[in-house]
């Protein structure tokens, strides 16, 4: 069989077509693979640098936190050095104050060694006039010696001042550490180091709290806060401060996630100012601006059941805690539920009831002052007891000073408590009980009470001191 030329032609370039078809395909093969081949090689190397990066950190890692642990050794060691150097402080106070106390006591020694001489050598010049025959010699000096006598009895306690210690041999002072071991609990690592290139999980400090003057008030011898969280910032909690109520220095009163508090026992008749700051783990926002608020000017309280011994106390109160009574013949001791440490108090007692025997004693008193005695049979404890027709000034069991003028069912007792001539003073029905009943009166006091059955006492407080002559 024979082909035509056209049949061969065709026949070549269909065959030259077909051989060329696998070789296309494998270029296009090599090519991608080549590409991704290449892609893998920079990923190797990218993963290689950042290994490399990770064992460089590693060893950043390591030195900073060597230096950072000198760090916070030396400031751990700075804080034991301000810890020693104020233990230093504290203990010349104990020490100023115990000198203070023996010079008085001294004082009052001297003054009372004084007086003795004095009356013991009257004495004996008396016993000697005694002893003197002559009628008409005695006459020249026995009025002047009566005289000398019976002055020197009425003015002795004037003289010598008080027969009780004029200050108390216990340390009238407490160690505040609460906010200090407070602080130290809670040293701990709250602000984080800067992240770089604006790593957003690094948070910021926050912003100041608003305080809100609507919601803050006063009221008797206890201030209320409020404030308002700041906007935009992530807050862990807040920090409230006062001052002394002096325009002193600041301490930490609260430390929590409420954004209201109330902080009792202060001063009455003082201008407390607040200030409040927010923190988080980043560190601590700035203060917020100042809250003055004043207390109350006098002092508004009533019995504390609590304070006063609890039930197994055998006081009945009643009238809201105003009115205490007892069923037994053994003296109880009832206590006020404020403590004063400053400022001029006054407060009274109405007699209820008063059908017995007894002797039922007023004043004031410590907070760990013995319940089950009458008052003033302790060092804790500055009396006066009082029955129907006199009353003795009281303390450590020493009485003295009486006093005439008694009680019936209806009399009225006024105490007056002023810390800042640091004195004590009674009043029966109005009028002044005596002179001042103590001096020298340092710490906090409790308004107390001892009585026994047949005496029934309502309180009055909130009341103006009456003017004192102090002599």
């Amino acid at each position: 069989m024979s082909l035509s030329r056209a049949n061969v032609s065709n026949a070549a370039t269909s065959t030259s077509t077909l051989l060329s078809l696998p070789q296309k395909k494998h270029s296009t093969n090599e090519t991608e693979l080549s590409h991704n081949l290449q892609q893998l090689s920079e990923k190797a190397r990218s993963t290689t640098e950042f290994i490399q990066r990770l064992k460089g950190m590693s060893d950043k890692v390591t030195e900073s936190c060597m230096e950072f642990e000198r760090l916070v050794h030396a400031q751990c060691e700075a804080l034991i050095q301000a810890i020693h150097d104020r233990r230093e402080y504290l203990l010349e106070a104990i020490r100023n104050d115990k000198d203070t106390k023996i010079r008085i006591l001294k004082d009052q020694q001297s003054n009372c060694t004084g007086k003795l001489q004095q009356t013991t050598g009257l004495i004996q010049f008396c016993i000697e006039a005694l002893k003197e025959t002559d009628s008409a010699a005695f006459l020249q000096v026995g009025s002047m010696l009566i005289n000398r006598v019976a002055n020197t009895d009425m003015t002795w306690h004037q003289e010598v001042t008080n027969a009780a210690p004029r200050v108390s041999p216990i340390v009238d002072l407490t160690l505040d550490d609460a906010a200090l071991a407070r602080a130290i609990d809670n040293l701990n690592f709250i602000q984080m180091k800067a992240v770089k290139d604006g790593d957003e999980r690094c948070p910021a400090a926050p912003m100041t709290p608003t305080i809100l003057p609507s919601d803050c008030s006063a009221e008797n011898n206890s201030v209320t806060v409020a404030w308002q969280p700041p906007n935009h910032s992530f807050v862990e909690g807040y920090v409230l401060e006062l001052d002394d109520g002096s325009g002193g220095e600041f301490r930490e009163v609260y430390c929590g996630k409420e954004t209201i508090c109330t902080v009792d026992g202060l001063h009455f008749n003082s201008m407390y100012n607040a200030r409040v700051k927010a923190f988080n783990s980043a560190g601590e926002g700035e203060y917020s601006e100042l809250i003055g608020l004043q207390t109350a000017e006098v002092a508004w309280f009533t019995f504390d059941p609590v304070l006063s011994g609890g039930a197994g106390s055998g006081l009945i109160f009643s009238k809201n805690n105003a009115t205490v009574s007892v069923e037994g013949w053994e003296h109880r001791v009832a206590l006020g539920s404020v403590g004063f440490s400053r400022g001029v108090h006054y407060w009274e007692f109405t007699i209820d009831n008063y059908t017995a025997d007894t002797d039922p004693a007023f004043g004031v008193a410590r907070i760990d002052v013995a319940r089950n005695k009458m008052l003033g049979k302790d060092e804790k404890s500055f009396a006066m007891y009082i029955d129907r027709q006199r009353s003795w000034f009281q303390h450590n069991s020493v009485h003295e000073r009486r006093v005439e003028g008694g009680i019936t069912t209806g009399s009225t007792i006024g105490v007056l408590l002023d810390l800042e001539r640091h004195t004590l003073s009674f009043l029966v029905n109005e009028m002044p009980q005596g002179s001042v009943a103590f001096r020298d009166l340092y710490g906090v006091f409790y308004p107390a009470v001892s009585i026994n059955r047949g005496v029934t006492l309502t309180m009055h407080t909130a009341l103006d001191a009456p003017k004192m002559d102090y002599f």
